[in-house]
């Protein structure tokens, strides 16, 4: 891993010093040179830095919260189950347990839920609510309907919140979308990850039981937004393959598209190591993946949000882009409206407040048992100084909207730019090479990531990350 002392780490030749294209396409030493391992940053500092922590510490962090900056409310309940494990999955996931299994989870998750919230100013806002898993859809629906009834009845919501669900549309029929719509749901996210069933069954995933187009108009009657998931970087899939998949896509207008870049760790995850048998596209390839879905969803009117996100110009995180008030958590990106501190239940939720991490542990029967005696199940979180909070607000900036006004974070901290570079450890020298090698602008003393750097923009993050001078932990590549 890159230290400060040891700019090297990203050296090549000087004949490809800047940043060359050749027909749109990246020259290899520079995809080689910044495609290292770096954090993902959804969240400051990333969860495998998490260390012991308790129930008693994360109840003293959810009090503190009612008096946060931002401190409107999200709820994020994870659920577990799969019916099928996809060999590619990085997520905390398990197969699908027994109905009494999933009934006295989804017990839990009710219970954990009146636990935590006790302790929150329920006069405060319900800005976001999210399902992610494992498989959410996985459940039977009327739990779903009364999980978000619960959340409902704790606090008010915003003006138009975002209540969110992840759906796995290989078993669901036409009445278990119907059903769906009817739980209050404003955006949908379907895992469709390919449309070629090759693909998916090298992956182990099911593809759709209905077509796609058939979703998109029963989940439009409701007025919610719809996203459609697609990876890329898996077995079998080539160039053509995924333009091909990405122009199928466009054509049924959801509104927003997005491309996720698979994350190749087997060592964490040990299941992708049959993935290594059957072979992953070179990493230049997926870099072109990449840039063609990029082109082509652009050129049919779609805006690039974030690393992997295009969405039409008139969705509310287009409109955050332009303005500079665009976020992300662990959901997702989010607007600075919607923006709020996350309370997560189910096991290995990640709870993401103003002062603190909380995560819950990983063993089903453990979570059951431990919530019903009325006690949290609460075992790794994090605990961040002064000096971090800051360094999060810069690089969640940068992650989000490309670009670093210093006296616009200054402002919103209320602390002297001086201040907020010392706490990055402001390595001029490191970004000015970056700068050099196309990847960014440095104006005045703003940084402004350029679009062919994008890609590379967690590079550009690890730069002003003052854990990074020295690190053991691992991280997936950009590409």
């Amino acid at each position: 891993m890159r230290t400060r002392k040891n700019s090297n780490t990203f050296a090549v030749a000087k004949k490809h010093k800047r940043f060359i294209r050749q027909r749109n396409v990246m020259h290899p030493d520079i995809i080689k040179k910044y495609n290292r391992p770096a954090p993902r940053y959804t969240s400051y500092p990333p969860a495998n830095y998490f260390g012991a922590f308790d129930g008693k510490d994360y109840l003293e962090a959810v009090e503190a919260s009612d008096h946060a900056p931002q401190n409107h409310i999200s709820f994020y309940l994870h659920i577990p189950f799969c019916r099928h494990l996809c060999h590619y999955c990085g997520c905390n996931s398990y197969p699908a347990g027994k109905p009494e299994t999933v009934k006295a989870y989804v017990e839990a998750l009710h219970r954990e839920i009146d636990l935590v919230t006790r302790h929150i100013d329920c006069h405060r806002k319900i800005a976001q609510i999210h399902y992610g898993g494992g498989s959410p859809t996985s459940i039977p629906i009327p739990m779903i309907r009364e999980l978000n009834e619960h959340l409902l009845s704790i606090a008010p919501t915003i003006e138009k919140p975002e209540i969110a669900i992840e759906c796995h549309p290989g078993y669901l029929t036409v009445d278990d979308w119907q059903q769906l719509t009817t739980c209050g749901f404003t955006r949908y996210s379907i895992g469709i990850q390919d449309l070629r069933e090759e693909v998916l069954k090298a992956v182990n995933r099911r593809p759709s039981l209905l077509p796609v187009v058939d979703i998109l108009k029963i989940l439009r009657t409701s007025g919610a937004t719809v996203n459609l998931d697609f990876i890329y970087g898996l077995p079998l899939q080539t160039l053509d393959t995924f333009r091909q998949t990405i122009e199928q896509a466009s054509l049924l207008r959801p509104d927003r598209l997005v491309t996720f870049s698979y994350a190749h760790m087997p060592k964490l995850f040990p299941r992708q190591q049959i993935l290594d048998r059957v072979g992953l596209p070179a990493t230049e390839e997926k870099n072109h993946m990449y840039d063609t879905a990029s082109e082509i969803l652009t050129a049919n009117g779609y805006e690039r949000i974030g690393l992997d996100h295009f969405v039409l110009p008139e969705d509310e995180l287009a409109v955050a882009l332009r303005t500079g008030q665009l976020h992300r958590n662990f959901q997702g990106y989010c607007t600075r409206r919607t923006t709020a501190q996350v309370y997560a239940f189910g096991v290995t939720g990640i709870s993401q407040l103003d002062d603190a991490y909380a995560q819950n542990g990983r063993d089903i029967k453990e979570y059951i048992e431990n919530i019903r005696k009325g006690e949290l199940y609460t075992q790794r979180g994090y605990r961040l100084s002064t000096q971090q909070k800051l360094v999060r607000e810069v690089i969640e900036t940068l992650m989000c909207n490309y670009a670093i006004d210093w006296n616009n974070v200054a402002q919103r901290t209320g602390t002297p730019v001086t201040q907020l570079r010392e706490a990055c450890h402001y390595d001029e020298a490191l970004l000015k090479e970056m700068a050099d090698d196309g990847l960014l602008t440095l104006d005045g003393d703003n940084i402004v990531v350029n679009s062919e750097g994008r890609p590379f923009v967690r590079c550009v993050a690890a730069a002003l990350d003052p854990l990074m001078q020295h690190t053991d932990k691992s991280f997936s590549n950009p590409i």
